[in-house]
């Protein structure tokens, strides 16, 4: 098993530089650069003045040579200087951001597998009944419906129309002068929007992968035999069929986190969320090239963390699984 996870944490070097060679080279293809924004939003900036800005941040070398320069930056966890008008470091204003999308992630995560794995394996041991078709119906509906839509959908009914529920950001503007139990309710509050069309729309894949994996399992010869033997349906479903069916569903963990990573730039900008994916339509809008690439790079390698947790959980489901034992 040891020596499984270190293969592949090394597998993953290389694919991590071929997916920032890709990135890097993709997003200088975007037309505009940040001279041209910079130009663009201010009409009385000079020539001289865009040439100082692209030789001190090296856009005036070939695009590989700018490449091997991030490179070396990247490999001592430094992803540079932004080129927003605040100049920041890029690790500092994602470290500002990371642990909000963090966060939401995981909660949504939760609810996800929460809400869908008992809602798959209800639907496989109900199978073809009313309540297999209206979670169907259901699911598919939350898969289909575009997520900005249903947001901005959301955010008129709920906050405008009926004044129930915040539609921006995640604390009130009197946040610092509430008790610890008036933080948690407000924050609360700012969370059931965002976190709820997340989980709504994501539902879909977890619940018909659990479901199909019950159905696949429940047909097996162990289970009749269980049966034949008088256990209750109850330590069936759960005690024999459940872990089981379990296996393919870990698969759709690592899949799911980029995933959620990308609708974070949706819900972030809807509901003007301080986070990661805001922060990243931001920076494509201003070329900002540096925040970019370290927000990536921080997406590829929590997609790759999740898959290969999604691997070596493989092993503590299915005792069959013996990685690294040959």
């Amino acid at each position: 098993m040891a020596g499984y996870i270190l293969r592949r944490l090394l597998a993953m070097i290389p694919l991590l530089i071929g997916i920032t060679v890709i990135c890097f080279f993709v997003i200088n293809l975007a037309p505009g650069s940040a001279a041209d924004m910079r130009v663009s939003m201010n009409p009385k900036y000079s020539e001289t003045a865009r040439e100082k800005f692209e030789k001190m941040y090296g856009l005036d070398k070939p695009l590989y040579e700018q490449y091997f320069i991030w490179l070396g930056k990247f490999v001592r966890l430094d992803f540079g200087d932004s080129f927003a008008t605040d100049g920041k470091k890029v690790t500092e204003k994602i470290g500002e951001r990371l642990p909000i999308t963090v966060g939401l992630n995981v909660l949504s995560m939760f609810f996800i597998f929460l809400i869908g794995l008992p809602l798959g394996v209800a639907s496989a041991y109900w199978r073809d009944s009313v309540f297999d078709r209206a979670a169907t119906v259901a699911v598919f509906i939350g898969y289909a419906v575009p997520t900005f839509w249903l947001a901005l959908i959301c955010m008129y009914w709920f906050g405008v129309h009926l004044g129930w529920l915040p539609i921006s950001g995640l604390t009130s503007y009197d946040y610092d002068s509430l008790s610890p139990a008036g933080k948690f309710l407000d924050l609360s509050r700012h969370l059931i929007l965002p976190v709820s069309i997340s989980v709504f729309g994501a539902l879909a894949g977890i619940s018909r992968f659990a479901r199909s994996s019950t159905l696949e399992v429940l047909g097996e010869e162990y289970i009749t035999a269980a049966r034949a033997r008088g256990i209750g349906e109850g330590a069936v479903l759960f005690r024999h069929a459940l872990r089981n069916a379990l296996l393919p569903v870990v698969t759709i963990l690592g899949l799911s986190v980029p995933g959620l990573i990308g609708s974070s730039v949706i819900f972030e900008s809807v509901f003007s969320i301080p986070g990661m994916g805001q922060l990243f339509y931001m920076s494509v809008m201003m070329r900002d090239y540096p925040t970019i690439m370290g927000i990536l790079v921080i997406g590829a390698l929590l997609t790759l963390a999740g898959n290969f947790i999604a691997d070596v959980a493989y092993a503590f489901i299915d005792p069959r699984i013996r990685y690294g034992s040959g």
